[in-house]
């Protein structure tokens, strides 16, 4: 599997309100949203992507349902890392199947465009590989660095 970079890190958060308080209002951080949904931005320094995902919308993009299984770990965060193109994501899936992980789904292109497989660990992190366009294309496709 080849890496290229880490795209997005987000805070799984139970409690969306509470997690806004400290993430927007205290550390002042410049994330967007709306509601109690997923709040994020581009623009924190040394990260491409930053957000606070609520756990119910991890439940969803992970499970099909807004309550998280009882019968797994509840995440605490999420962690993305980014691959050349949408082939590669689904090349990736296979590879940490055959090491032994279980994907929490399979390679899949979100509404959003972004083509990606998630895990869960024992530890309570999502870890998605993903390929994300948008950060392709301000990239030239070319490894950042």
């Amino acid at each position: 599997m080849d890496v290229l970079f880490l795209t997005s890190v987000a805070v799984v958060v139970a409690d969306p309100p509470v997690s806004r308080k400290l993430f927007i209002e205290t550390l002042d951080l410049p994330l967007e949203g709306e509601g109690n949904g997923y709040y994020s931005s581009g623009n924190v320094a040394g990260s491409k992507h930053f957000g606070l995902w609520p756990l119910s919308e991890a439940a969803e993009a992970c499970f099909g349902t807004a309550q998280w299984p009882t019968d797994r770990v509840v995440p605490q965060a999420s962690i993305e890392f980014e691959v050349a193109n949408a082939e590669a994501v689904t090349a990736a899936g296979a590879e940490l199947q055959r090491a032994g992980f279980e994907l929490v789904h399979q390679a899949r292109t979100e509404p959003w465009g972004q083509t990606v497989a998630r895990l869960l660990t024992a530890d309570g992190l999502i870890v998605g590989i993903s390929y994300a366009p948008s950060l392709h294309e301000s990239q030239g496709d070319q490894h950042p660095g």
